[in-house]
């Protein structure tokens, strides 16, 4: 017996069959393809074909025909304005990554006109970061040391650089930028703060005046390296540093309250370079202790193709380096756009970001260029400055060209000190507390994965903390995965619609039935626990019942509108807990089930095994189904079939 006598308004669809092939494009496209980027050559002549696959592949062939005066002087003030910011940075930089300042002016010259071409964002301001000069000095400092072998270190740098670009332009090319996405935003929060915790320590060196300094990047070898060496500190240095990092932070924060000023902390590096070169220059301070740039070659960037090492000893450290910093330049320079972007309410393309990226650094590693991105406080100004489209770019790299020309003599009385307190206070910028505590508010788990991966970096090191906080994500999608949650549903008051008796303590159970929603696909990884989950949730009603005195259990719905699909273990779980109900006398039901998943309970006959008519396409027309038989006093169908066995 069923319940044929109750007439369903509507009847559950199965769709129809597709062919494999045809299957396996449409997931292949909505898994690489989500964009749908083909969907503009359908019916287009062969030649206009060629000219959008250019537009494609250069956005600015797509742009530049639209480009107005107007946008130019926007783009003019902008360009000249992060050029300021440009060149302290980039000697600060390069500083940092232990290789010759040059290189980091170098790095703002070429890279950006690629970028220009090839990028999709209208605000990100091309430069070199500290996080990856950081990351390449500990990494690649360990095999080389950039002192004793200079020019063979310089060369492990551009052929990191080289390998981070390739990595970055076939993850556009083969559309795998899914890979970025697992640098969750916690990740990224923790371990941007980590590493300019570390950045900020490592500057002790140039505020102290210290000659010798660890090249471990945890705090406890730089705090022993620093107090250990207390009789050697340059209270000249001291002084000099304090001074300006005062001057750095005041305009900083000034800029803060005050954004129409943002050009006061714009110009404040350079500013700090000129007035710090000029003290030295009059003060012969450079005898006493200050440390400064020295000798900077005039000229514009020597090729560098010949340096790039593919038959070095350290060759698997450097693709180790260029992986790590590739994935680093990526995720923090498609965050920034992508933030920048929604202000701006237009769309950055993930996928040609990539490219764009993956060719500057390609180009940049043959031309003296070492790794660069899109870091934040160089496009924050950028934005702020009111850039319209990437030409300001192109402005910088002019800037900075005159500057290799003519200017680079003037640099050579620069104080080290100073270069520390400019990166200082961009790092300080970097330490987001104030989104930590947001997460500690929101997400507990994602609080945790942040202090991981800002202790890892902190207390062990880069790739310690890169590692840790990657490790602790993926650990998070598994328990998401393996341990989904299952609902209790209930009735709201006059209404035929039914929710979670936990969100709505307003919510009835209804006498006789069970009603459980699955919110989660069901893989092999879960199926195991769902089944021994349903079975407790099932236990759990019958004490219940039994306790309470109410209408015994006759009906199991299950609501799986929330699992989107299912495989083999799935199905075979499905199975297992429709015998185990009817064991105990109970009659399962579906309700709401999705395309996929219907159309794989189809083809492996649990349809069949069910029964086509207890599988409803709402939880409201399942109960009211169960309610008509246990109101008309039609016996459960298993219950009737037990007793006949019996």
């Amino acid at each position: 017996m069923g319940n044929a006598d109750f007439e369903c308004p509507h009847r559950v669809a199965i769709p129809p069959k597709k062919p494999f092939l045809d299957s396996l494009a449409s997931n292949f496209k909505e898994t690489f393809f989500p964009d749908d980027p083909f969907k503009q050559f359908k019916n287009q002549p062969l030649s206009t074909q060629i000219l959008l696959w250019l537009k494609y592949f250069i956005p600015f062939l797509d742009w530049a025909p639209r480009y107005t005066f107007d946008f130019f002087k926007a783009d003019l003030v902008a360009g000249i304005t992060i050029a300021s910011l440009a060149v302290p940075q980039g000697i600060s930089y390069a500083n940092l990554a232990s290789i010759p300042p040059i290189i980091g002016l170098y790095s703002s010259f070429i890279p950006p006109l690629i970028y220009a071409m090839l990028g999709s964002s209208k605000d990100i301001a091309v430069g070199t970061v500290a996080v990856a000069s950081l990351l390449m000095s500990a990494m690649l400092g360990k095999e080389v040391n950039p002192v004793e072998h200079p020019k063979q270190y310089v060369q492990l740098v551009f052929t990191a650089t080289f390998f981070a670009g390739v990595f970055q332009a076939l993850l556009g090319f083969l559309r795998l930028g899914l890979i970025v996405d697992f640098l969750s935003h916690a990740t990224i929060v923790g371990f941007m703060g980590g590493a300019a915790t570390v950045v900020c320590l490592q500057q002790l060196k140039g505020i102290m005046g210290l000659v010798h300094f660890t090249h471990e990047t945890d705090i406890v070898s730089v705090m022993r390296s620093l107090f250990s060496q207390i009789h050697k500190w340059r209270w000249e240095s001291i002084v000099l540093g304090c001074c300006f990092l005062f001057f750095l932070l005041l305009t900083r924060y000034l800029s803060k309250k005050k954004p129409i000023f943002f050009w006061i902390s714009a110009l404040a590096p350079l500013t700090s370079v000129i007035l710090g070169s000029l003290l030295v220059y009059l003060t012969h301070a450079e005898k006493h202790g200050v440390q400064v740039i020295g000798h900077l070659k005039k000229g514009l960037n020597p090729p560098s193709a010949s340096d790039l090492v593919f038959g070095s000893p350290h060759l698997a450290i450097t693709i180790k380096t260029g992986i790590i910093i590739g994935i680093i330049g990526l995720a923090e320079g498609v965050a920034v756009g992508r933030s920048f972007a929604a202000f701006k309410n237009y769309h950055i393309d993930g996928n040609k970001e990539m490219i764009a990226f993956g060719m500057m650094n390609i180009v940049g590693s043959c031309t003296s260029c070492y790794l660069t991105a899109g870091p934040f406080s160089r496009t924050a100004v950028n934005f702020n400055a009111g850039c319209k489209t990437a030409v300001s770019n192109i402005v910088m790299s002019i800037a900075l060209m005159i500057t290799l020309l003519f200017l680079t003599p003037f640099f050579h009385y620069t104080p080290l000190v100073v270069l520390s307190s400019i990166i200082i206070t961009a790092m300080l910028g970097l330490i987001n507390y104030e989104e930590v505590i947001h997460l500690w508010k929101i997400d507990k788990f994602d609080f945790v994965v942040c202090l991981g991966a800002y202790i890892g970096v902190v207390f062990g090191s880069v790739e310690t903390g890169l590692i840790v906080a990657v490790t602790l994500s993926l650990l998070r999608v598994l328990l998401i995965i393996a341990r989904p949650r299952t609902l209790v549903l209930g009735n709201i008051p006059n209404s035929t619609i039914y929710r979670s008796v936990d969100q709505y303590p307003t919510a009835k159970n209804v006498p006789g039935i069970l009603i459980l929603q699955l919110e989660a696909p069901i893989y092999f990884a879960n199926s195991n626990y769902l089944r021994e989950r349903l079975s407790r949730w099932i236990t759990d009603e019958e004490e219940r019942i039994k306790s309470s005195g109410e209408t015994s259990l006759q009906y199991i719905i299950l609501d799986i509108s929330g699992v989107s699909s299912i495989d083999s273990s799935g199905i075979s779980m499905l199975e297992e807990v429709k015998k185990s109900t009817e064991r105990k006398g109970l009659k399962l039901l579906l309700a709401n089930p999705r395309s996929e998943v219907i159309k794989k309970l189809n083809e492996a006959k649990f349809i069949d095994a069910i029964g086509q008519e207890w599988i409803y396409l709402t939880v409201g027309e399942a109960v009211t189904a169960c309610n008509f038989m246990l109101h008309t006093c039609k016996p459960n169908p298993v219950a009737v079939e037990l007793d006949s066995h019996v």
